[in-house]
C-alpha cells in the first residue's frame, strides 16, 4: 500500500511539472510571436517613412500588426526612427513587445 501512495505522488508531481512546462513554453512562444509582429510593424512604418509605401508610418505599422493578429498599442516617430509597441496575452497574462526601425543609435 505504501508503494502505491509513492507511485501516485510521483505521477502527480510529474504531471504538475509537465503542465507548468507547457504553460511556460506557451508564454515564451507567444512572446516571441509578438516580438516578430513588432519587428514587422516597425519595418512597415519605416518603409512608409521612406516613401516606399503611400501610407503614414503609424498607419502602415497598424495595418501590419493587425494582419499578424496583434493590436498596435503605441507608435511614435522619433526623428528618422519609428518605435512601435504591440500587445497580446498568454494564459491570461498580458504581454507587450516593442521594436524600432530607423537610423542606428549613436
Amino acid at each position: 500500500m505504501a508503494g502505491a501512495v509513492l507511485v501516485v505522488s510521483a505521477l502527480v508531481t510529474t504531471a504538475s511539472l509537465g503542465v507548468t512546462g507547457v504553460a511556460a513554453a506557451t508564454a515564451l512562444a507567444e512572446s516571441q510571436r509578438l516580438a516578430g509582429v513588432a519587428d514587422a510593424a516597425a519595418l512597415a512604418g519605416g518603409d512608409a517613412m521612406l516613401g516606399w509605401v503611400s501610407e503614414q508610418p503609424c498607419d502602415a505599422a497598424t495595418r501590419v500588426a493587425r494582419a499578424n493578429g496583434a493590436p498596435l498599442t503605441a507608435c511614435s516617430i522619433e526623428g528618422a526612427t519609428v518605435v512601435v509597441t504591440v500587445s497580446g496575452a498568454a494564459l491570461g497574462l498580458p504581454l507587450q513587445r516593442s521594436a524600432r526601425a530607423g537610423a542606428p543609435r549613436t
